[in-house]
C-alpha cells in the first residue's frame, strides 16, 4: 500500500469515525438537551468530549457549546437536575438558586438520551432494509463444511479439536447452542463465546445440537481456548460451495478442464465442502496428477489435474471463486433486536463467573474505532450496521442503573421520589466520584488491550507479504 492509499485510507476512516461514532454521541446528548429545553430546564452546557475544551463558543441561547479533549463519550450540562460539577464544572450562581424540577420531567430527560440512540439506529436500520446489508452467504446457515482434527492452543500446544473428540461430522447443521436456537454462523459463534457451560472439573462446555441427515443429536462438547484473546473454540469452519467464476485459460487448472460454473466437489477423494479442505487437499498433492471432480449442469464430471511443481494457493492455479456475497434485508425490528440481544448476551457472559468474557475483551473508543477502519475500508453499509449496534449497546448501557449513567440519575430519582425527599447532594457527589474513578479506571484497562490488538493486526498485515514471499522460497524444488 502506498503512501497516498494509506492518507486516503486513513482520512476516509477518520471521516467514518467522525460522522458516525460522534453522531451516535451527538444524538444522545442531543435527546437530552431538546427534552430539557421543551421541559424547561436550564441547560447551561452542552459538550461533546470531556475536560478542557478545544474549541468553544456561547450560543444565542445561552448554551455553551463545545468540543472536548477526551473523546469518551459527551453530556449536557443539567445542574438542576443532577450535580455532576466533578465532571461537568462548577454551576453558576444563577442556576444554583432556580428550583429543582419535578419527577417526571426528571425522568424524561434522562431518558432522552438513550430514546434518540434507538430512533437513530431506527433510522440507520430503515436504510439497511431497503438497500440490504452485504453478507458472506456462507456465514448465513449453520452448516458445517469442516472440522479441524487439532488446534494450537495460545501457549502454541496443539490439542485435538473439540469437534473433532465430540463427535461433530462436516455436513451436520447445527441448531441449538446450549438450547438456544442458532440461525446464522455468527449467532453461533456469539453465544460459544460467551458460553458460560463447565464442567464439574471447572473446563468449558458446551451443549451442540446437531441435524444429522433425519437425526438431531445433542453432543458434549468441551470448548478449549485460542488466539490471542483466548476465546472459547471448536474447531469448525461453515460450509462453502467451491464456484468458479473465473479461469486462467494458461492455468493447470484450465488445461484439465476446469471451466467457469463449475463447482469443485471431490480432489482425490477429499470432499470439498470448504476452502480449508481444498488448501489442504492441495498441499498433499503438489507435483502429483490428482482426480479433480466437478459439478457441471448437474452431472459430476472426473478431470484429471496436474498439480504445480510449488505449493500454490487455490486464485495461484487460476482459478476465481465465487465470494458467496449475498443481501439479505432485515427488517429494522429485526436490526434492533438482534443488537439488543447481542448487547444482553455480552453483559451477562461479563457478569457471569462460569464464562471465559471479561473487561479485556470488550471495545472501548480505540477498540471501536478498529472497528470502524476495518469497515469502513470494505463497504460503508457495514459501517452503518456497526452503528446500530453501537446505538443500541449505548442506550442500554446508559440506562443501567449506576451512578453518572443516565440510569442511575433515574434510580436517584426515583429514590428521592419513594422517600419524599432528595438524596443529599454530598452522598450523591461521593457516590459519582467514586463511580467516576471507577469508569475511567475500566476505560484505559480496557483501552490497553483494545490497542494491543490494533498493534496486533498491524503487526500481521506487515509481516503478511514477507510471509508469502518466504513461503514460496521455501516451496522451490531441491535442485
Amino acid at each position: 500500500m502506498d503512501i497516498y492509499q494509506i492518507l486516503t485510507s486513513s482520512a476516509w476512516t477518520l471521516l467514518m469515525i467522525a460522522v458516525f461514532f460522534g453522531g451516535s454521541i451527538f444524538v444522545h446528548e442531543l435527546g437530552h438537551f431538546w427534552v430539557a429545553k421543551k421541559r424547561g430546564v436550564k441547560v447551561e452546557r452542552f459538550s461533546i468530549g470531556f475536560g478542557p475544551a478545544i474549541l468553544k463558543w456561547v450560543g444565542k441561547d445561552g448554551v455553551e457549546y463545545r468540543l472536548s479533549w477526551l473523546p469518551l463519550g459527551g453530556y449536557v450540562a443539567l445542574p438542576q437536575l443532577a450535580d455532576m460539577r466533578g465532571l461537568e464544572g462548577e454551576p453558576s450562581a444563577e442556576t444554583a438558586a432556580l428550583p429543582s424540577p419535578g419527577y417526571t420531567t426528571r425522568m424524561l430527560v434522562f431518558g432522552a438520551g438513550a430514546f434518540m440512540n434507538i430512533v437513530f439506529a431506527f433510522a440507520l436500520a430503515t436504510i439497511l432494509w431497503k438497500v440490504g446489508v452485504p453478507a458472506n452467504g456462507y456465514t448465513q446457515r449453520t452448516k458445517i463444511g469442516y472440522v479441524a482434527p487439532t488446534l494450537k492452543l495460545a501457549d502454541s500446544r496443539e490439542v485435538p479439536s473439540p469437534a473433532a473428540t465430540a463427535g461433530l461430522q462436516a455436513g451436520d447443521t447445527i441448531i441449538k447452542v446450549d438450547g438456544n436456537e442458532v440461525r446464522t454462523w455468527n449467532e453461533m459463534q456469539q453465544l460459544l463465546f460467551t458460553g458460560s457451560g463447565r464442567t464439574n472439573s471447572g473446563e468449558p462446555q458446551a451443549l451442540i445440537t446437531v441435524k444429522r441427515g433425519s437425526e438431531t443429536l445433542v453432543l458434549t462438547t468441551r470448548p478449549v481456548l485460542t488466539g490471542d484473546d483466548k476465546m472459547r473454540t471448536l474447531g469448525v469452519s461453515p460450509w462453502q460451495e467451491l464456484k468458479v467464476v473465473e479461469i486462467d485459460p494458461a492455468s493447470a487448472a484450465s488445461q484439465a478442464g476446469v471451466k467457469a460454473g463449475d463447482r469443485l466437489t471431490n480432489l482425490n477423494g477429499v470432499a470439498l465442502n470448504s476452502f480449508v479442505t481444498f488448501s489442504q487437499a492441495m498441499r498433499l498433492a503438489v507435483s502429483q496428477t490428482v482426480i479433480l471432480e466437478v459439478e457441471r449442469a448437474g452431472q459430476l464430471v472426473p478431470l484429471s489435474l496436474t498439480m504445480p511443481t510449488k505449493e500454490k494457493l487455490a486464485e495461484e492455479l487460476g482459478i476465481v471463486f465465487d465470494p458467496d456475497v449475498v443481501l439479505i434485508h432485515p427488517t429494522p425490528w429485526k436490526q434492533i433486536s438482534d443488537s439488543a440481544w447481542r448487547t444482553v448476551n455480552t453483559f451477562s457472559s461479563l457478569l457471569s463467573r462460569n464464562s471465559d468474557v471479561g473487561l479485556s475483551k470488550l471495545s472501548g473508543p480505540i477498540g471501536i474505532a478498529r472497528v470502524y477502519h476495518v469497515m469502513a475500508q470494505l463497504d460503508i453499509r457495514l459501517v452503518l450496521s456497526l452503528t446500530i449496534l453501537l446505538n443500541v449497546n449505548l442506550a442500554m448501557f446508559n440506562l443501567l442503573p449506576l451512578p453518572v449513567l443516565d440510569g442511575g440519575h433515574m434510580l436517584f430519582a426515583t429514590i428521592g421520589k419513594l422517600r419524599r425527599r432528595s438524596l443529599p447532594i454530598g452522598f450523591i457527589q461521593r457516590v459519582q466520584t467514586g463511580f467516576v474513578a471507577l469508569l475511567f479506571t475500566m476505560m484505559i484497562y480496557v483501552s490497553f488491550f483494545d490497542g494491543r490488538r490494533w498493534l496486533r493486526d498491524i503487526a500481521s498485515t506487515t509481516a503478511e507479504p514477507a510471509a508469502k514471499a518466504e513461503a514460496g522460497k521455501n516451496a522451490e524444488p531441491a535442485k
